[in-house]
C-alpha cells in the first residue's frame, strides 16, 4: 500500500472516529433524561425514614440527587445551544430536537405516570420511560445524512410572524391567570387556609361555565402555536436567547398538557378530587417523602421558573422590536430569569411546608 493510500485510510478512520464521538456526544441530553427518574429514586431512598436516622452525609447525598435531577433539563438546554453550531444534516437536526425534548423531562415523566394510571396499564413508568427514550435515541442515531435544516431566514417567514403575534396575544391573556395563580401559591406561606380562601374567590371567575372552557381552549391553542414555532425555529441557527426561548417553550408545552391532564382529567373527571392545596402538596405524606410525588418537585419548580423566564424572553423580543437598547433589554431579561428562580424556590418551599 502506498503512502498516499495509507494516508487516506488513516483519514477515513479518523472521520469514522469523529462521527462516532459526535453521535455519542449528541446522546448526552437523552442520557440526562434517562437518568432523571433514577436520581429521584436515589433522593427518596436517602430521605426515607425506613433507611434509618438522617445523617449529615445522607442529607448531602439527598440534596445532590435532587439538584442533579433538577439540573437534567438544564443540561438539555445547554446541549441545545452547543448543537446549534453544528453542520446541517438530518442526524444533527434530530439530535438538536431531541436535546430540546429532554428539557421537558420532568413534565413528561409526570405525564407518563398519570397516563399509565388512567389507562390501568400495570407497567412500571420507569420501564416505559427508558423504552421511550431509547427508541428516541435510535431514531436519531439511524437517521440519514440528508440535510433537513431550514435556512436561517425561517423565523422571518410572514406566516411565522403571524403565529408569533397570535402566540403573544394569547400569552397576554393567559398572564392574568398566571399572575393570580402564582400569587395564590405564594400565599401558601401564610397557610393552606389563606391559599384556599383566595383560590375560592378566583374560582368564581376561572371555573365559571363560560370562562373555563374558553381558558382551556386558549391554553391548548397556545401549546399548538408554541410547538409550531419551536419546530420551525429549531431548524434554523439560533443565538443563546433564541435557544432559551425555544427550550423554555418546549418545557411549558409539556407542562401545560401534563397539568391539564392531571388536574382536569385525572383529579376532577376520573377520581373526583378537589385540586386544592392538599392535592398540590401531596398531603398527607408530602412531596418530599412520597416515592411518587417527589417527581412533582422539579416539575413544579421548573414550571414556575420557565413560565416567568419565557415571558421575559418574549418581552425581550418586543423591546428589541421597539428599538430599546440591547444592553437594557438583556438586563431586563436577566432580571426576569432571576425573579423566576426566586419565585420558583419560594413556591416550592411553601408546598414543602415552609410557613411564615
Amino acid at each position: 500500500m502506498s503512502a498516499f493510500e495509507q494516508s487516506r485510510v488513516r483519514s477515513g478512520d479518523a472521520g469514522l472516529t469523529n462521527t462516532a464521538a459526535e453521535k455519542l456526544r449528541s446522546m448526552i441530553p437523552a442520557a440526562g433524561a434517562l437518568a432523571y427518574p433514577f436520581l429521584l429514586d436515589a433522593f427518596h431512598r436517602a430521605v426515607s425514614p425506613a433507611t434509618g436516622a438522617m445523617s449529615f452525609g445522607r442529607l448531602v447525598l439527598a440534596a445532590l440527587c435532587l439538584l442533579a435531577a433538577t439540573a437534567a433539563p438544564l443540561l438539555g438546554l445547554a446541549c441545545a445551544y452547543w448543537m446549534t453550531k453544528a453542520a446541517a444534516s438530518s442526524f444533527e437536526l434530530r439530535a438538536w430536537r431531541l436535546a430540546y425534548l429532554s428539557i421537558a423531562a420532568p413534565p413528561l415523566f409526570v405525564l407518563t405516570g398519570v397516563g399509565l394510571g388512567l389507562l390501568h396499564i400495570p407497567v412500571s413508568d420507569e420501564l416505559v420511560w427508558v423504552a421511550g427514550w431509547l427508541a428516541a435515541c435510535l431514531y436519531v442515531l439511524f437517521s440519514t445524512k440528508q440535510s433537513e435544516r431550514a435556512p436561517s431566514s425561517a423565523a422571518a417567514d410572514p406566516s411565522i410572524t403571524k403565529w408569533r403575534v397570535t402566540h403573544g396575544v394569547a400569552a397576554a391573556v393567559i398572564l392574568i391567570y398566571v399572575a393570580f395563580h402564582l400569587t395564590n401559591h405564594l400565599l401558601g406561606w401564610l397557610g393552606p387556609e389563606v391559599h384556599a380562601a383566595v383560590m375560592k374567590m378566583g374560582r368564581t371567575v376561572y371555573r365559571s361555565s363560560l370562562i373555563e372552557p374558553l381558558f382551556v381552549g386558549l391554553m391548548l391553542l397556545q401549546v399548538a402555536v408554541g410547538v409550531r414555532l419551536a419546530w420551525r425555529w429549531s431548524a434554523a441557527p439560533a443565538d443563546a436567547y433564541r435557544v432559551f426561548q425555544i427550550g423554555s417553550g418546549v418545557y411549558l408545552a409539556a407542562f401545560i398538557v401534563t397539568h391539564l391532564n392531571s388536574a382536569l382529567v385525572s383529579a376532577r373527571a376520573v377520581h373526583h378530587i378537589d385540586t386544592n392545596w392538599a392535592w398540590a402538596s401531596g398531603a398527607p405524606v408530602g412531596l418530599i417523602h412520597d416515592a411518587w410525588s417527589i417527581r412533582l418537585v422539579p416539575h413544579y419548580a421548573l414550571g414556575v421558573f420557565f413560565v416567568l423566564a419565557h415571558l421575559a424572553s418574549g418581552l425581550r423580543g418586543v423591546l428589541i422590536a421597539h428599538g430599546v437598547a440591547t444592553a437594557i433589554v438583556n438586563r431586563v431579561w436577566a432580571t426576569g430569569l432571576a425573579a423566576g428562580g426566586l419565585v420558583a424556590v419560594a413556591i416550592m418551599s411553601g408546598l414543602c411546608g415552609a410557613r411564615i
